[in-house]
């Protein structure tokens, strides 16, 4: 099966699977069921296994595959394929009953010396009716739901040339030190943006620098179990023509903490200047 073809399937897999956490985020919730842990902000109703378990099973009906990225990390091989299906992304938004959450799918594909990158992504928003993919060499689009009909258009970045009057966005750590640096960095850019959000999650920030929302993306400190989430929206930025690395210039780490920044591949220079910590 094509790539383009098989992220349309998944796709379709990612919106049902979105349905079933949005029919769960209607219900009445307790704001103290998110809970820090070692893989992050998750929240104890459940939906999380529920949502992966039922990607999973779908997932394995289209297509030999050699296995899931998160179970396989010792065992990948050269010219392997590995599934990488997320916890919700945006789990404080899911549980305050906000819009700004996402399901997110990747495929990982390993090459012949062993390294690994993601060549489909699928990023689905079920409350804003948003649904971005994309596959290695087929460019990026997004699907909107409207009331005539789902509206499908190839998504390009931004052509915005300078950091003054832009839109950037920015991501925050569960950590407090990792916190206090970005609105360090925030802070000394105040004056140049024409708006600086702070949404998220970080799969649809990313997606946002992608369709030219936002100008560019930047957050410190992005660790395993953003992985998901980053690879998934990784394809749409890149695919997008828009530029996605580390803050020194290096390619983003599958297996590691990142510092990332996401830019229409314009003003990269300018904005990486104030990249820095203290």
């Amino acid at each position: 099966m094509e790539l383009r073809e098989l992220a349309m399937q998944v796709a379709t897999i990612a919106v049902e699977a979105g349905r079933h956490a949005l029919q769960d985020q209607i219900n009445p919730h307790d704001p103290r069921s998110t809970s820090a842990i070692d893989r992050g902000t998750q929240f104890s109703s459940g939906i999380d296994t529920r949502l992966i378990r039922y990607c999973r099973t779908r997932i394995a009906d289209l297509e030999p595959f050699d296995g899931f990225w998160e179970e396989e990390a010792g065992n990948r091989k050269p010219g392997g394929r590995y599934w990488c299906i997320g916890h919700i992304d945006g789990p404080v938004n899911y549980v305050r009953n906000m819009a700004e959450w996402t399901v997110t799918v990747s495929l990982f594909a390993v090459d012949e010396t062993g390294h690994a990158s993601p060549i489909l992504g699928i990023v689905h928003a079920p409350v804003l009716g948003l649904t971005y993919l994309a596959a290695k060499g087929q460019g990026a689009i997004r699907i909107r739901r409207t009331i005539v009909g789902d509206k499908r258009e190839k998504i390009i970045p931004s052509t915005m040339d300078t950091l003054k009057g832009s839109v950037v966005s920015f991501g925050m750590s569960y950590f407090p030190n990792e916190s206090e640096q970005v609105l360090q960095i925030v802070s000394r850019m105040a004056g140049k943006p024409a708006d600086i959000k702070r949404v998220g999650p970080v799969s649809l920030d990313l997606c946002r620098v992608a369709d030219g929302s936002y100008d560019a993306y930047f957050e410190p400190a992005l660790h395993s179990w953003d992985i998901p989430a980053v690879s998934a929206a990784a394809v749409v930025v890149r695919e997008a023509k828009g530029t996605l690395w580390r803050w020194d210039g290096g390619h983003v780490r599958w297996d590691g903490s990142n510092d990332v920044v996401a830019t229409n591949g314009i003003i990269d220079k300018e904005l990486g200047s104030y990249l820095v910590f203290d």
